[in-house]
């Protein structure tokens, strides 16, 4: 109740603000997002580190990948997916300073975006927030994030994606994209120019591609997207923008491999599909039943029977998101922020599993051995982000409040009455036949920050200090759900009440111009994290009795992070290095004893721990060269050390030490390094881009691991100049995994286990084969 009267009070105070100023005198509007030539990529004037994104760097990969895709060139950052464009829900992961996906911060224009996980409970992908072409610019801050961000995450840094404004003037752009695995992807965009201080645009996009791995049918994934943004600038004292999301994705996964099974089925190992007969006769081996003795059919060698699937399921997300922000120069020396959010999801992960489906008949012998598992979500929440600056003499002092209500669940259903193959590309309508589990959660989020920056000798000495308050609380409720068979459902997660709660999280840094194009700055940071939710992430996803013997005992994960460097920007050159130490604690850890496909159900007995601590410490070099006005080149390099303190205590049915203290982090390279080179003459373009990436570990103990890759991408173009009407058009080559290179891309975090000394752990998905892609597009 709290929030939406706090809601209304902000919306009402960006129109009633709006009708007040329009005739008083003030300082500029705050600077038009788009316009970010003039900016450097190596965060010059920060009290941290900081790179920049800018939208002349997606080019060398194919329109339509995603942002967080394309941060791989970076310093300290791995962002791995399986397939070219980065989009697939499953696979997209990142690692900065070693860091995964879910302890960052995610903020677009404002807007949280949660956690970035997979199965998400607070938040979305940025590709399904925002249409890459629409990006304005992304800040990535990779160590410490900066107080004022909203996110309960970000332990070790944060993304900030910022939007592009409306064009000035009046203009229509559209571009298509065709390429390998029946890739086709349409973009239009519609400025209306500024006409009155108002301005607007319209975008969208629909994209489709098949999967590169050997299935037959059921393969497409689909996606359809809608921006709109529109911005009202309120004379010279500030600015109201409205932005609109409404996003559509539905996605044919791939299956994650093991070891054992690349060695004999290769990278490209996919389902059954569409030769339901084949499935059904291996499948026959894995049940229990009179009929299966004498129907089970064998997989061929080098198959085995576990392998069996027959499609690896469909990932399917509905998305809308909305926010009203209000930017204001209240006085000469205040300036003023208040946004106001709303975010729903509906999601759903149909998979077909080994289990009876009866055909409703007293005989069994036209039973089948497949079921469908149909997995479903629902995010709804709203939002206040609010912040004050005020600039007296040498202080910047800035406060500022976040406020989030949300709403997420997730529900586990079994359909038992499959006939056939089918399409798992959709919503399943009609009522489940049982439940394993369905569980409501309520969250709220509360956090405030206070901030002062001194600017000393001319801005060449620079200051700040200050600290965050967050008040994070998950209340998970156990509900009935909509199964035939009675509620509750066989096999529950737990209900109970979560807190993260820390009054006083400082911050503080220095930045100093020690000469023209030199300056030196340190940083240090507190964070904690709120407790995941989800339900494989989450310690409220155990059963009811684990629950009550862990829950009191958990703690949230925090991090203490030093960060200090030199940049020297001048010219043609920009240099920026890096070096940071990292202590991750209360690191919470899911003990699972089940086999690695059977992780989310509670009957499993996994349970969550606090399982000590991790040390990184790493240094990171990014160079920037412009030798001459049409070539740039940049590299960058990093070096990781982020190592286990302790050993594990590993119990599932019984405890044993694992020896652990020392060994790297999983999923964390020590040595990572980037090259791409850029040039831009006359209408022709071309952007050659490397990745080094050094070994992964997967285990705890370190006893398996996959070797380091370099993987290379190409993009060339050619702009014509305007004809006519057209005001000018541009064709395109992109080739992604340029040699062709197989590795495993991305891990999942959720199976990862103290050692695999057979392989068999189902961790990681294979990368994509070169592919290319090819783009005409207008202007006009």
């Amino acid at each position: 109740m709290l929030l939406k009267s706090a809601s209304v009070v902000a919306i009402a105070a960006c129109l009633m603000f709006a009708t007040q100023v329009q005739a008083a005198d003030a300082p500029a509007a705050p600077a038009d997002s788009s316009e970010v030539d003039a900016l450097v990529v190596v965060g010059s004037g920060q009290t941290r580190s900081v790179s920049t994104l800018l939208p002349s760097n997606l080019e060398t990969l194919p329109p339509g990948t995603s942002i967080q895709k394309s941060l791989n060139f970076l310093p300290g950052v791995s962002a791995q997916s399986i397939d070219a464009l980065g989009v697939n829900e499953q696979s997209l992961s990142l690692q900065v300073r070693g860091f995964n996906t879910t302890h960052l911060g995610y903020t677009l224009d404002g807007v949280p975006l949660g956690d970035g996980a997979y199965n998400n409970y607070n938040g979305l992908t940025i590709s399904r927030a925002l249409i890459s072409e629409n990006l304005g610019r992304a800040d990535l801050a990779t160590g410490i994030a900066g107080l004022g961000i909203a996110s309960t995450s970000n332990l070790g840094g944060a993304l900030l994606y910022t939007s592009s404004d409306p064009h000035k003037d009046f203009g229509v752009s559209v571009n298509g994209t065709v390429g390998s695995e029946d890739a086709a992807r349409t973009f239009l965009r519609i400025d209306s120019g500024e006409h009155g201080g108002l301005s607007a645009y319209l975008s969208g996009q629909y994209s489709q591609q098949d999967l590169f791995v050997n299935q037959g049918a059921w393969n497409k994934s689909t996606g359809k997207q809608i921006n709109g943004k529109l911005v009202y600038r309120i004379g010279d004292v500030g600015k109201i923008t409205a932005f609109a999301d409404v996003s559509r994705t539905n996605q044919a996964d791939d299956a994650y491999l093991s070891k054992d099974m690349q060695s004999r089925l290769g990278w490209d190992w996919g389902g059954y599909a569409p030769n339901w007969q084949s499935y059904l006769g291996v499948a026959y081996c894995s049940v229990t039943a009179p009929t299966a003795p004498t129907k089970c059919v064998p997989a061929p060698s080098p198959q085995k029977n576990a392998d069996v699937t027959f499609t690896n399921g469909q990932i399917l997300r509905n998305d809308e998101l909305y926010y009203l922000a209000g930017d204001f120069n209240v006085t000469p020396s205040v300036l003023a922020h208040v946004q106001v959010y709303n975010h729903t999801d509906k999601g759903a992960g149909n998979n077909w599993i080994a289990g009876w489906s009866t055909q409703g008949t007293t005989s069994t012998a036209d039973d089948v051995p497949v079921q469908i598992r149909d997995t479903r979500y629902t995010i709804d929440r709203t939002g206040v982000v609010a912040s004050l600056g005020w600039t007296v003499g040498v202080n910047h002092i800035q406060g500022g409040v976040w406020l989030e209500d949300n709403t997420s669940s997730a529900a586990r259903y079994i359909w038992t009455n499959v006939t056939g193959p089918f399409s798992l590309a959709r919503y399943l309508d009609g009522t489940p036949n049982t439940a394993q589990w369905v569980q409501k959660t309520d969250w709220t989020t509360q956090q405030f920050y206070l901030q002062d920056t001194v600017s000393l000798l001319n801005d060449a000495l620079s200051i700040d200090f200050g600290f965050k308050s967050t008040n994070a609380k998950s209340d998970a409720q156990a509900i009935p759900g909509i199964a035939k068979a009675a509620p509750p459902a066989s096999t529950q997660f737990a209900s109970g009440v979560l807190k993260a709660k820390d009054n006083f999280l400082p911050e503080a840094g220095v930045r100093w111009r020690i000469a023209p194009g030199h300056e030196v700055f340190a940083s240090y940071a507190e964070n904690m994290a709120m407790f995941q939710g989800g339900f494989k992430l989450g310690p409220q996803s155990v059963s009811q009795s684990v629950w009550d013997a862990q829950g009191k005992y958990l703690k949230p994960e925090t991090s203490k992070s030093f960060d200090a460097g030199y940049r020297f920007v001048s010219g043609p050159l920009q240099v920026s290095l890096a070096a940071y130490d990292v202590k991750f604690q209360n690191r919470l850890l899911q003990y699972n004893p089940c086999p690695t496909n059977q992780q989310q159900n509670p009957g499993c007995g996994n349970s969550f721990h606090n399982a000590g601590g991790v040390t990184s410490k790493g240094a990171e070099i990014g160079v920037l060269w412009k030798p001459l006005e049409w070539l740039s080149w940049y590299n960058s390099a990093s070096y990781n050390k982020s190592t286990y303190d302790e050993n594990l205590n590993w119990c599932t049915t019984t405890c044993v030490i694992k020896a652990t203290a020392g060994k790297q982090q999983v999923d964390t390279p020590k040595e990572m390094a980037s090259s791409v080179v850029s040039l831009n003459r006359g209408g022709f373009s071309a952007s050659l881009q490397g990745k080094y990436t050094g070994r992964r570990y997967y285990t705890y103990t370190n006893d398996q691991s996959f070797g380091a890759v370099t993987t290379f991408d190409l993009g060339v173009g050619y702009k014509f100049d305007a004809v006519s009407f057209m005001k000018g058009a541009k064709v395109g080559l992109n080739v992604t995994n340029l040699t062709n290179k197989r590795y495993a891309s991305n891990f999942d975090s959720s199976v990862f286990a103290p050692d695999d000394a057979t392989g068999s752990l189902l961790v990681f998905h294979a990368s994509a084969p070169r592919q290319v892609f090819a783009t005409v597009g207008f202007d006009f």
